[in-house]
């Protein structure tokens, strides 16, 4: 009995021990200190001019291409230029065996000596049975039959003098010359070789290259939104020429035409570029890029693309404000230019942005801002001030 009672009261007292624990909690601290300030980099916005571009692929075109063709038929005799140099038009390019081209000019010439005394044979004839028949001493059929001979004598000498003059037209074929100025290829036939009109292919190609065409393909919904800019049917813009590694060539060009049809299968269009090419860097079928104007913004605000959160779709950025508070707000973006996002709406000048420490960041959090400088700009990147700012984001992390 005295057992049982003696378990009783330790059990008893147990209980009275638990209960006074649960019933005296422990004050909490009066002396802690409130969360220090957040440190962030920022930066002010400041309205400035954009303007944004596209880089499209595109392809080298000669301004103009000519082939050099035998306008008449013979043997080739000699090669008279040096292949991919640069030609004058008029310059003989190759000369082809002139001799049977001579023969024909010569009797072409005979003919048209025959035609001739022909012809002053039966002028004479004519008029002195002209004289006859006012003096009723011929018939009027014999004058006429005179009369007739001397017209087809004329006749035959003006034939007699065209075709001496398309044996002539031969003979000066027989070199061929450079129809256009530019620069020559590789020839394709050889001394010796027979070369006619009918010929597939032909003697030798002039491209003209001091200056060349770019054709690139733009969106239509692109083009048409610079026309509104711009005000024209063919915006008057230069376009700066890249090399296929998208590197700057340090050559422009200005937009010629755009196409009258849209690619239905892509919804592009052709837009042909004009380029000066003074020292032939630009060869025809070189791939190359053209950075195109799309559209410019005198005064636009712009964020780097760091700063910019997106939730649920909804793009954001957080702002401090004059209290050293941050508070995420709202943006709708438009386009990317060198990682850094147009702001369409949402943001004003003046307001300062947080780049830097947004992970840490809450609803009216306390902040202390520092100036933003990016890596790369072109100013001076402070590494004292970014230690400062790890320093304190380790310190607010422990």
């Amino acid at each position: 009995m005295r057992i049982r009672q003696r378990q009783w009261s330790i059990l008893l007292a147990g209980f009275a021990v638990l209960g006074l624990t649960g019933c005296d909690p422990s004050p909490p601290d009066a002396t802690s200190e409130a969360p220090s300030p957040i440190p962030v980099s920022v930066m002010t916005l400041e309205a400035a001019d954009l303007s944004v571009t596209e880089d499209l692929p595109g392809r080298v075109l000669a301004v103009r291409t000519a082939e050099v063709r035998a306008q008449v038929t013979g043997i080739v005799k000699r090669r008279l230029f040096e292949e991919g140099r640069d030609v004058e038009a008029g310059k003989t390019l190759f000369q082809i065996d002139p001799a049977p081209f001579k023969a024909e000019v010569d009797i072409a010439s005979a003919a048209l000596q025959r035609a001739e005394a022909m012809l002053a044979q039966a002028r004479i004839k004519a008029d002195r049975l002209g004289s006859l028949r006012r003096s009723e001493a011929v018939s009027r059929q014999t004058y006429d039959d005179a009369a007739s001979l001397r017209d087809q004598a004329t006749a035959d000498v003006a034939q007699a003098k065209a075709t001496l003059a398309r044996r002539k037209l031969d003979l000066q074929f027989a070199s061929v010359e450079a129809p256009i100025d530019g620069r020559i290829d590789q020839t394709l036939v050889s001394e010796g070789a027979l070369v006619s009109p009918t010929d597939t292919t032909p003697m030798a190609r002039i491209q003209q290259i001091d200056q060349v065409y770019v054709d690139v393909r733009q969106s239509a919904s692109a083009l048409e939104t610079l026309r509104r800019q711009t005000g024209a049917a063919t915006p008057a813009l230069t376009v700066e020429i890249l090399g296929s590694d998208g590197k700057p060539l340090g050559m422009q060009g200005r937009i010629l035409f755009s196409g009258t049809q849209v690619d239905t299968g892509t919804g592009d269009v052709l837009l042909r570029v004009l380029v000066d090419n003074p020292q032939r860097r630009l060869l025809p079928g070189l791939y190359v890029q053209a950075r195109v104007p799309r559209a410019h913004y005198p005064t636009a605000l712009s964020v780097p693309q760091q700063a910019v959160t997106r939730t649920a779709g909804q793009a954001s950025v957080w702002v401090v404000d004059a209290q050293g508070q941050a508070r995420p707000v709202a943006i709708e973006l438009g386009e990317l230019v060198a990682r850094r996002y147009r702001v369409v709406s949402g943001l004003s000048a003046g307001q300062q942005v947080v780049i830097e420490g947004i992970e840490r960041l809450s609803e009216n959090a306390r902040v202390t801002p520092r100036s933003w400088h990016p890596v790369g700009a072109s100013e001076p990147y402070d590494t004292r001030e970014s230690s400062d700012i790890r320093e304190q984001f380790t310190a607010a992390a422990r």
